[in-house]
C-alpha cells in the first residue's frame, strides 16, 4: 500500500515536514508494512522555501541583504535537490515582520535586498529561480529589485532614484543597459495567489498599502507613482503591466518582475507541485493525505489542500485532510476532491496549547484515520 503524505505546514507550529513526520508516525502504529511517501507542500507563501528543500533534499542558505528600511538583515534563500534551482521568499529581503510597526512607511521601503537575494542564487548557477511574493513591506513596484539587479532608473537629470515608492514619481528613463545578463539564460517564475492590478481601488497602494503603514494621503501618492511607473514601462520596454492580473503583488513587485524581467506568474501551489513531482508520485499510489492548519472556504481558492486533491483525483486516488481545526463551511472541500477531513484538537484547550500539543495531536488522529480504514479492508 501505498500513501502519500503532502501537507502544508500548521502556522507557527510545525513545518509541513513536521507535520507529514506526526502523520507518518500516527499511520505506521496501524499500518507498519505500508509504503511512505512524505512531500512537505507550500502554496507559495511562508514556509515554501523550507517546504521544497525538506521535499528535494536540499539546502538553506542564509544571506546578508538590505533590509526595507536600508538596513543590513539575514534573508535566506533555498537550493532544491537538483541544485539547479532556487527558490526565494520576498519576504525573508523585504518583508513587514522586518519593520516595527511605528516605522512601517512605503514611501521609503525597498525590495533592493529582494533583488539582491536573486543575485545570490545566480551566482549560484542556477537556471531556474522561483520567486514567492507576499507579506511585503514594500510598495516600491520592484524599483529596488531592479536597482539590484543592474537596471538604472533615472529622473529626468539623468540621476538614479532613491529607495521607496515615493520615488517614483521623478522616474524618467528605464535603462537596461546594465542588467545583469545571467537573467537572459534563467527561467524566472512567480509564485503569486493575488489577482491585484497595480492600480485602482484593487490595486496595491489602495488594498495593502495602509497595512505597510500608509496613511490616505499616502495611497493616493503610491497609487500615482504606480500609474506613472506603469506608463514609463510601456513606453519604454513594450509591456503593459498597469491593469495585468497581479502586477500589485507585494506592492507591485509583479508589475517589475513581469514587466521588466519577462518572468511567468502561477499560483505557488502549482509551482510547488511541479517542483515536487506531486503528479507522478500520486499517479499509483492508494492514499493521499494533506491538510493545513485550517481547513476552510478558503482552502478552495488556492490552498495547499486542494491542490494536492485535484491532482489526486486525476488518477482516482482517496484524499484525506487532517487540519489543526475546522470551520463550520469547511464542508465545501468535498466538492474538490477531499473525501475526508479530521480536526486534530481533541478537547477545549488555548491557543498556545494547541500549538504546543500540534504534533502529538496530528499522532492521534492519524492514527485513529488509519485505524478507521483498515475496518473496510476486513
Amino acid at each position: 500500500m501505498k500513501i502519500v503524505i503532502a501537507p502544508d505546514s500548521y502556522k507557527e507550529s510545525l513545518s509541513a515536514m513536521g507535520v507529514a513526520c506526526a502523520i507518518e508516525r500516527g499511520f505506521k502504529q496501524v499500518l507498519p508494512h505500508a509504503q511512505y511517501i512524505k512531500l512537505p507542500m507550500a502554496d507559495g507563501g511562508e514556509g515554501t522555501v523550507q517546504s521544497l528543500v525538506d521535499a528535494t533534499g536540499g539546502d538553506i542558505i542564509e544571506h546578508t541583504v538590505t533590509g526595507p528600511l536600508g538596513e543590513p538583515v539575514v534573508g535566506f534563500y533555498g537550493l532544491l535537490g537538483d541544485g539547479q534551482t532556487a527558490i526565494i521568499e520576498m519576504a525573508a529581503a523585504s518583508g513587514l515582520h522586518l519593520v516595527e510597526p511605528a516605522l512601517r512607511n512605503p514611501l521609503i521601503t525597498t525590495t533592493f535586498g529582494t533583488g539582491e537575494l536573486i543575485k545570490a542564487v545566480l551566482d549560484r548557477g542556477v537556471k531556474h529561480i522561483i520567486v514567492g511574493i507576499g507579506g511585503s513591506a514594500t510598495n516600491d513596484g520592484g524599483l529596488g529589485m531592479a536597482q539590484a539587479l543592474g537596471v538604472r532608473l533615472l529622473d529626468e537629470a539623468g540621476e538614479p532614484l532613491g529607495f521607496g515608492g515615493g520615488a517614483l514619481s521623478a522616474l524618467h528613463t528605464i535603462d537596461m543597459t546594465n542588467v545583469d545578463s545571467r537573467l537572459a539564460n534563467v527561467r524566472l517564475e512567480v509564485a503569486c495567489d493575488v489577482d491585484n492590478p497595480l492600480c485602482g481601488e484593487k490595486g496595491a497602494s489602495h488594498v495593502f498599502g495602509p497595512q505597510k503603514g500608509a496613511t490616505p494621503e499616502m495611497v493616493a501618492t503610491l497609487d500615482s507613482n504606480l500609474a506613472h511607473y506603469a506608463a514609463i514601462i510601456k513606453a519604454q520596454l513594450g509591456q503593459d503591466v498597469l491593469n495585468r492580473a497581479g502586477a500589485g503583488a507585494a506592492g507591485g513587485l509583479g508589475a517589475a518582475l513581469m514587466g521588466v524581467f519577462n518572468a511567468t506568474l502561477r499560483p505557488g501551489i502549482e509551482i510547488v507541485m511541479d517542483a515536487v513531482n506531486l503528479s507522478e508520485i500520486v499517479s499509483d499510489a492508494h492514499l493521499v493525505i494533506t491538510g493545513e492548519g485550517r481547513i476552510d472556504s478558503q482552502t478552495i481558492h488556492g490552498k495547499t489542500p486542494i491542490g494536492v486533491a485535484r491532482t489526486a483525483k486525476r488518477y482516482d486516488v482517496p484524499v484525506i485532510g487532517i487540519a489543526g481545526c475546522l470551520s463550520e463551511d469547511c464542508h465545501v472541500v468535498h466538492d474538490h476532491g477531499i473525501d475526508a477531513v479530521f480536526s486534530v484538537v481533541n478537547r477545549a484547550v488555548d491557543l498556545p496549547t494547541a500549538l504546543a500539543e500540534a504534533a502529538q495531536n496530528i499522532e492521534i488522529t492519524a492514527r485513529n484515520a488509519a485505524a478507521a480504514i483498515t475496518l473496510t479492508l476486513r
